[in-house]
């Protein structure tokens, strides 16, 4: 009924990857991440990471129709991750991870999606802090100091204003986004996952930063209280 498939100290917490059994849904199998007592991912709850991916490679694709370069920050369950890669046009994919452990249950098969993501030659995942390689000026996401990429896509902190750790908060200043579109290429795309409602003051620096932008609500189904329950996809976009 329940399984700890892993537990290890990090400098950010104590994280574990769960596997069980919910008998509320038919003995349905999930996967769960915690990060000391907070939670991270469930396998149960997926959808919103995976427009994530569809909604910002839809939208790069409107001027970047092939060979598409994509950093997904945040790793998780892989959900996002593996969204990227259904998409054909899509030519290098980087993920980026803080969290060693996340990396090697992908790498070792031990969720779902590990395989998927390990053994596509498309994929690297990449151990490192994404907030500093998004903000610094060089070398970002590469050692090549020209190196640009058509969409980032971010599902790390639970919202633009509820971070998993408190240095996160400076990202999501006009300062720190304006040096992460300048990793983006001409009409490159910057997505964000957020679990909480639409964040008019968020959405307000984002139009002042993109040319283009969309704020989706991604409605799912909810078996645990019978109903429906949603999160926000943030997207803009760069000329």
């Amino acid at each position: 009924m329940f399984e700890e498939l892993d537990y290890q100290e990090t400098p950010y917490g104590a994280i574990s990857l769960r596997r069980r059994q919910e008998p509320r849904l038919n003995g349905l199998m999930l996967y769960e991440v915690k990060l000391g007592e907070e939670w991270l991912m469930s396998s149960l709850f997926t959808e919103a990471e995976i427009q994530l991916a569809h909604l910002g490679l839809s939208l790069a694709q409107k001027s970047i129709p092939t060979d598409l370069k994509v950093v997904v920050g945040g790793l998780g369950l892989g959900y996002t991750a593996a969204a990227v890669l259904e998409n054909p046009a899509v030519t290098e994919l980087c993920v980026v991870d803080i969290m060693q452990p996340v990396i090697d249950w992908h790498q070792n098969h031990q969720v779902p999606l590990g395989k998927t993501l390990s053994s596509d030659p498309r994929c690297a995942l990449t151990q490192g802090d994404f907030f500093a390689m998004a903000t610094r000026k060089e070398p970002g996401f590469s050692n090549d100091l020209n190196y640009r990429v058509d969409a980032i896509l971010l599902d790390i902190d639970h919202s633009p204003r509820h971070w998993l750790n408190a240095e996160n908060e400076s990202f999501y200043s006009p300062e720190s986004l304006t040096q992460m579109v300048s990793k983006l290429t001409p009409c490159g795309v910057f997505g964000l996952w957020s679990n909480d409602p639409p964040d008019a003051a968020f959405q307000a620096l984002l139009d002042d930063l993109f040319d283009t932008t969309e704020t989706h609500n991604i409605i799912f189904a909810n078996p645990y209280s019978g109903g429906e329950s949603a999160n926000t996809v943030y997207l803009g976009s760069v000329t």
